[in-house]
């Protein structure tokens, strides 16, 4: 396993075994999976409810943990979601059948009644039966257009109905795709897009460029003042990295701290001026803790920037990007690195810094 996946899942490993202990709960993989989860960051909303019980109780118990995982962790969550617009939508649609059908078999007999109507009237000229005739016609001609109106009605409402469940189907895959935090893609999102960046980068030959950030001496702020701060300072990140990006750039939220932002059509030099842009950025905003007003002063970033050579995989780019920051924390954290400086190469092969 790479260094840099390596470092940081162990941290959330012990983070996780250390919750598990501190609640005396058993280390089942489910237990394990929500502490994980719990110290990565990535779901927010399961943060917050732990957060809330740990906050009123002081502990959880099994069983509460049991719900909120249930609730907001449960790999079927989305799937039933799924399964549920999905029948809804089945069931819309089996309306609309079912009224076109009624439509279709009521102009029918329509049809039939212009045609026998027809064929009486040929055979008198009795005014009486006449009238009786044309009576019965605009009896049922108004029938017929209020089986139309009632059909456009249903129709209207029934689109109406497809387009707020297909809004819904579109809500669950942004969901899937974006981390609740800050709202930028997820590592699901980032894995899927890097391949699509790489292929057409192979396809096409223009450049393709990866920046990886990590937040400097976040795990010690984060600890002197809670995580609730330490979700400000993720989203304040957030917030830098996405106002520096192009429309065609795809900025990520890439691990518990670390941001990625994938640049296709970006030669180096280019990556590199995004990555000083994001850093000043970060620099340049000053950090007030929401509860007491209290100054925290700056945050600063590190940000590693590789380039896609043909014959790259994708963990070969993100490991260098990986290096190159690491590299960055080396020389002293809030700089930007690339794997052309020169200081680089020989740093490749070393551990990096928190």
């Amino acid at each position: 396993m790479e260094n840099s996946d390596f470092k940081r899942t162990y941290i959330y490993g012990e983070s996780a075994l250390g919750n598990l202990k501190k609640n005396q709960m058993p280390a089942y993989p489910r237990n394990y999976e929500i502490w994980y989860t719990y110290a990565a960051g990535f779901n927010r909303g399961l943060n917050k409810a732990i957060n809330d019980v740990l906050r009123t109780n002081g502990t959880i118990t099994l069983a509460q943990l049991d719900t909120i995982y249930e609730e907001i962790l449960s790999p079927n969550r989305l799937s039933d979601r799924v399964d549920e617009v999905g029948v809804k939508i089945s069931s819309e649609l089996r309306t609309i059948v079912n009224e076109v059908e009624q439509y279709v078999s009521s102009t029918s007999n329509y049809g039939n009644s212009l045609l026998g109507a027809s064929q009486d009237l040929s055979k008198t000229e009795d005014r009486q039966v006449i009238r009786e005739i044309v009576s019965q016609l605009i009896s049922e001609t108004r029938e017929a257009e209020e089986k139309n109106r009632s059909l456009n009605d249903q129709l209207a409402a029934s689109q109406a109905q497809v387009m707020e469940l297909r809004e819904s189907l579109d809500t669950i895959r942004y969901e899937s795709l974006t981390d609740d935090l800050t709202t930028l893609a997820n590592r699901k999102h980032f894995d899927r897009t890097l391949e699509h960046a790489m292929q057409d980068a192979n396809e096409t030959g223009e450049p393709l460029t990866l920046l990886i950030t990590d937040i400097d001496h976040f795990k010690q702020f984060n600890d002197t003042f809670g995580h609730q701060t330490g979700d400000q300072v993720l989203r304040l990140v957030a917030v830098a990295v996405k106002q520096n990006v192009k429309g065609q750039d795809i900025p990520c939220r890439y691990g518990g701290e670390e941001f990625a932002v994938i640049l296709p059509r970006t030669n180096l030099r280019q990556a590199v001026a995004v990555a000083e842009n994001i850093r000043k950025a970060v620099m340049a905003k000053e950090l007030i803790k929401r509860s007491t007003g209290e100054n925290l002063g700056r945050i600063t970033i590190s940000i590693g920037c590789s380039v896609f050579t043909p014959g790259d995989h994708a963990q070969d780019l993100i490991e260098r990007a990986d290096q190159c920051m690491y590299t960055a924390k080396r020389q002293g954290r809030n700089l930007v690195k690339c794997e052309t400086d020169p200081d680089v190469p020989e740093l490749l092969t070393e551990t990096g810094a928190a």
